[in-house]
């Protein structure tokens, strides 16, 4: 016989010691407490979402994460074991997938929550948040309405959480930018998103997008960004104040630099894949800020990943690891329920700036033209790109 505490989306795991009260003397099996408290839970917009999300940008890739449709049994183990932990957040693109299999990470949520088991309120509060992206051929705001009816029908959903614009186009079609404002318009007016957001969007054009989705009655309720110890550049700090100050949720991906903040590498053992270029470029100059994570982790009784995407959470984001493993799942979720200290922050946000080498920015950040190619190779899984350009401010 076990303890039960019923609470309205978190449920109990064996992920973490820490998270059991021992009860020694008792016949009783050790309280499992949930990974965090409902009150914890954040708003964006309407949406009512847990502290974090899981990204699923790895369900369907496999040039740079090597997806095979075999996974599909565990990547379902995977996020019925997210949704049991009180995670309803789950992140998506209409872009993710490699070739045949473009949309898969779409088609593989929708097809994991029709399949899941536990309680239907628990089910029915799942926030999906997917990407749109800017084709050069979606030109109109009804074409753009017409990929989130797509997304819809992939997921077999009537309703979209959050639909975000995957990337702006200002850099190289600003005439095609306002065509795409006007379809996140039209998506909302319709009811086929709760929300709205955006993704890859610099300081200047996101308050600027911020501003007409206003003007039309549409809330910007977030904005999607490479968050992590990796990337505190000036262009991340300065977004990360504008959405405090407009009351947009900062959405954290790749808060784990893409492997890098994991503590698993090191320059003489690489990952497979694209990865591998970056990481040989990046890994070397890591070291003082992966020997603060290993001594705050060591202390903290966690794990290096854990520890970095605790960071993200202590900054006021909502961070979305991915994870295409039970095990990931696992340490992903030994990131709540905890917080670092205000020291421990200092240790590493000083440790960071020691780290001479930076996380490349995706190029479709709109602050910066051609930053580096080698972020949208792995972000679109093209292999015909792999040279830096120099970086050239867009004013």
């Amino acid at each position: 016989m076990a303890f039960s505490i019923s609470t309205p989306t978190a449920y109990f795991s064996c992920f973490s010691l820490r998270n059991e009260i021992s009860l020694s003397s008792s016949p009783f099996k050790p309280l499992k407490l949930p990974p965090y408290w409902p009150w914890e839970k954040v708003k964006i917009g309407p949406l009512s979402v847990s502290p974090m999300g899981f990204g699923t940008w790895a369900w369907g890739n496999q040039l740079l994460w090597g997806y095979q449709e075999s996974m599909d049994s565990e990547l379902q183990q995977t996020f019925n074991l997210a949704v049991e932990n009180g995670i309803n957040l789950f992140d998506t693109a209409d872009s993710y997938g490699t070739g045949r299999l473009n949309g898969q990470s779409e088609k593989l949520l929708g097809k994991f929550i029709r399949e899941f088991q536990g309680q239907k309120q628990v089910q029915d509060d799942i926030v999906i948040a997917t990407k749109f992206a800017a084709y050069p051929w979606r030109l109109t705001p009804r074409q753009f309405v017409n990929a989130c009816k797509a997304s819809l029908d992939r997921i077999q959903i009537e309703q979209i959480g959050i639909g975000q614009l995957h990337w702006s186009t200002a850099n190289y079609a600003p005439l095609q930018e306002l065509a795409l404002w006007g379809g996140l318009v039209a998506m909302y007016e319709k009811g086929l998103v709760q929300a709205v957001g955006v993704s890859n969007y610099g300081p200047k054009q996101l308050v600027k997008i911020y501003d007409y989705l206003k003007a039309r009655g549409v809330p910007l309720c977030s904005a999607q960004v490479q968050f992590s110890l990796l990337s505190t550049g000036q262009d991340q700090l300065e977004i990360k104040n504008i959405c405090d100050s407009l009351g947009i949720r900062l959405i954290a991906y790749s808060p784990l630099g893409l492997g890098m903040l994991t503590g698993k590498y090191s320059s003489s053992e690489l990952p497979r894949g694209p990865r591998a270029l970056l990481f040989r470029q990046i890994l070397p100059g890591l070291e003082p800020l992966l020997r603060s994570l290993r001594e705050i982790a060591q202390r903290r009784l966690k794990t290096v990943p854990q520890v970095a995407i605790n960071w993200c959470i202590c900054k006021g984001t909502i961070p979305i690891p991915g994870a295409k493993t039970v095990k990931q799942a696992e340490e992903n979720l030994g990131a709540l329920g905890w917080r670092l200290s205000s020291d421990e922050l200092l240790q590493l946000e000083n440790a960071a700036r020691e780290s001479p080498q930076r996380m490349i920015q995706n190029i479709f950040q709109t602050r910066w033209i051609c930053h580096s190619v080698q972020y949208f190779v792995l972000e679109t899984g093209m292999t015909c790109l792999i040279s830096k350009f120099s970086s050239t401010h867009l004013n």
